[in-house]
């Protein structure tokens, strides 16, 4: 088992974000978490990488604890995670903005770094176009892109994707699950944390429901697509 999540309980001072959360991502698999706002899906993804202290329960990668490792020391272990709201260096480039994804690898100064660039190129064409531009100067799609991208730079074993769809155009929404499709075919695990629950359940694999900060259901992507309670509640009715 690459992740497994055990019994997770995270406060914001009294309030209680997520209690008892289980879940196990296995390698190879898109794995996502679909909920309301407010569910607890982004305070998960920011446990997993470290940002949210955990109260109680355990945290395992590749059957490690790491529920104590600090946030900066998992993107060696190989999670790295693509932000809500993206996170860009405004001031940096586009290539900048990607060096600074391989920041924390022992192989920085490689040409592995360099063959890992011209990945993110080969998978967001738009960015191997724009690769001088002033981050903060770009769209918000094109941003999205430049977070995903720096992500993958550090290589990861395992992706975190927290919200990659939100605020986009339709069509650029569509490009972007294509290409969270294709990085999972090219070998990264991915755990996937979003509100278009129709484009997630459809790219998963396995998928877990959150409500109020607990896991209530979990089964396949397509398990729960053709759910009616799940259809009804976060489909619209139909996929």
């Amino acid at each position: 088992m690459l992740l497994e999540v055990e019994d997770l309980c995270v406060n914001y001072g009294r309030i209680e974000a997520i209690r008892n959360v289980s879940f196990t991502v296995e390698e190879g698999e898109v794995v996502t978490l679909i909920g309301a706002n407010g569910a607890g899906k982004t305070t998960t993804m920011k446990t997993v990488s470290g940002l949210r202290p955990v109260r109680a329960g355990t945290i395992r990668f590749k059957g490690e604890d790491i529920t104590a490792v600090p946030p900066h020391e998992r993107p060696v272990l190989g999670i790295a995670q693509s932000p809500e709201g993206r996170g860009c260096f405004v001031g940096m480039t586009v290539t900048e903005n990607l060096d600074m994804g391989a920041y924390a690898r022992t192989d920085r100064k490689t040409p592995k770094v360099k063959e890992d660039r011209d990945r993110v190129f080969g998978l967001f064409p738009r960015l191997a176009e724009r690769r001088t531009q002033i981050a903060g100067t770009m769209s918000g799609g094109e941003q999205q892109m430049l977070a995903i991208g720096r992500a993958l730079m550090a290589s990861p074993t395992l992706l975190l994707l927290d919200e990659p769809s939100m605020g986009l155009a339709p069509k650029l929404i569509q490009q972007i699950f294509d290409i969270i499709t294709e990085i999972n075919k090219q070998g990264t695990t991915v755990l996937l944390v979003e509100q278009n629950a129709a484009q997630a359940l459809k790219r998963a694999h396995r998928a877990y429901i959150l409500e109020t900060g607990e896991v209530v259901r979990e089964g396949t992507g397509e398990e729960l697509a053709n759910d009616p309670a799940v259809k009804a509640a976060y489909l619209g009715g139909d996929v």
